[in-house]
């Protein structure tokens, strides 16, 4: 019996995906647990395997097809030796449990343009190319909406853009002069990738609806860049027990001790309670190239360095791969922004709801600085910390930052 393959929800914030690349393909059998098709979430490129056994039929949604919706049947599989049907009857999406996400419209069953569809304009807003087509689309500068599709399914090739160039097909310079800066030279539009859509929603959201203060502190990094010197030279050169310490694992570890020693502020805001955390998983700000994701150390507060060190480097590698599973990026009590690595001096990060609280982490650099009736050199960093005032007062965030600062400048406490 023919049974439809839909648009997976693959984190529970996804409401739709791009359908990044088919790894099987029309007639090909697939057994349960065969992966099917690379998915691009709004975090991470996700492989999609199927549950049940037979061939795939027909391939409803094609390579490199931005905002497919959840639930959107994409694939139809059928037994072997069983045709496949011309259709079915149409899907209709569940309604999601969770209250805070929002129903997803059916979508139709079959991608297909049929030979009526094709002389009429598609009543879909989505326009169904092929990366390269999208690619010189926008090199183009082409409007897609004004190109007509000679792929499979109607799908816009490179043929058709290149076409639609020599022909004088509407470029974005021909739209209304309102809509686009005025600039000399060129300009070449980005079209905003999932990720990109969903960091400007829940940063705008953040910044609007959560009452940020910020409070910064310097902290001298003399004892710690010490005791890391020596916990390094103590690892084998080579070997599964090897490993090299960062500053960066140790000041996550720092901040789990203040955490635990100011435990007002890892916590989280309700309408109804706040919800103060036992464990401490800290969420590490990790730059990709379609922007920013925040993989979770887990019960940072219970590990020792070394385990921090390996999984730290372990989450920001799959994080870049765009391997990481969702569990893996999603949750967390506090998290760590550092820019130190560029040689920032000082800045203040925006939380990442519902946390009532993020690091910012500066470069450490060589100052005066006055111990005693002394000058001395020391190397300082400014670290600020942005809370979210509905959870954490200025007392309980002063107290915090002075912890952490003399965790780091006391770092015995970290081995032990």
């Amino acid at each position: 019996m023919a049974t439809e393959i839909l648009m997976p929800a693959l984190s529970p914030t996804m409401t739709e995906g791009t359908l990044a690349r088919w790894l099987k393909k029309e007639g090909d059998t697939v057994s349960a647990g065969d992966v099917l098709a690379e998915i691009e979430t709004d975090k991470a490129t996700m492989e999609v395997e199927t549950v049940d056994e037979g061939v795939l039929g027909r391939i409803l949604i094609q390579d490199g097809t931005q905002g497919v919706a959840v639930n959107t049947p994409i694939a139809i599989l059928v037994e072997q030796g069983e045709a496949v049907p011309d259709s079915l009857p149409p899907h209709k999406a569940p309604t999601p449990s969770a209250p805070a996400q929002e129903a997803v419209p059916p979508a139709p069953v079959k991608a297909a343009v049929t030979q009526a569809a094709q002389t009429q304009p598609p009543k879909s807003t989505r326009i169904v190319a092929s990366p390269l087509a999208k690619r010189i689309a926008a090199q183009k500068n082409i409007d897609l909406a004004t190109v007509k599709g000679t792929g499979p399914h109607g799908r816009i090739v490179r043929a058709d853009v290149e076409s639609a160039a020599k022909a004088g097909a509407s470029t974005l310079s021909q739209l209304p002069t309102a809509t686009l800066p005025v600039a000399e030279g060129t300009v070449q539009t980005v079209p905003h990738s999932g990720m990109r859509k969903v960091i400007a929603r829940r940063l705008s959201e953040s910044k609007s609806t959560i009452p940020h203060f910020y409070v910064s502190v310097d902290v001298e990094l003399d004892a710690l860049l010490a005791l890391r010197s020596q916990i390094n030279a103590t690892s084998p050169a080579e070997g599964p027990e090897s490993f090299k310490l960062s500053v960066n694992d140790m000041l996550i570890k720092a901040a789990a001790v203040a955490l635990k020693r100011v435990p007002a502020v890892n916590a989280a805001f309700t309408e109804d309670a706040m919800i103060l955390y036992d464990d401490v998983d800290i969420s590490i700000a990790v730059s990709i190239p379609d922007g920013l994701i925040t993989p979770i150390v887990k019960q940072a507060n219970k590990k020792g360095l070394k385990q921090i060190s390996q999984e730290a480097k372990d989450l920001v590698k799959r994080a870049r791969a765009g391997k990481l599973k969702p569990e893996e990026f999603q949750g967390g009590t506090f998290s760590i922004s550092n820019m130190g690595m560029y040689g920032v001096k000082e800045f203040s990060a925006i939380i990442n709801p519902p946390q009532a609280g993020i690091l910012a982490i500066a470069a450490g650099r060589k100052q005066p600085v006055v111990k005693g009736n002394e000058i001395a050199i020391a190397t300082v960093m400014t670290v600020t910390l942005s809370v979210d005032h509905r959870v954490v007062d200025g007392a309980a965030a002063a107290e915090w930052l002075s912890a952490f600062r003399s965790v780091v400048e006391a770092p015995l406490s970290l081995v032990i």
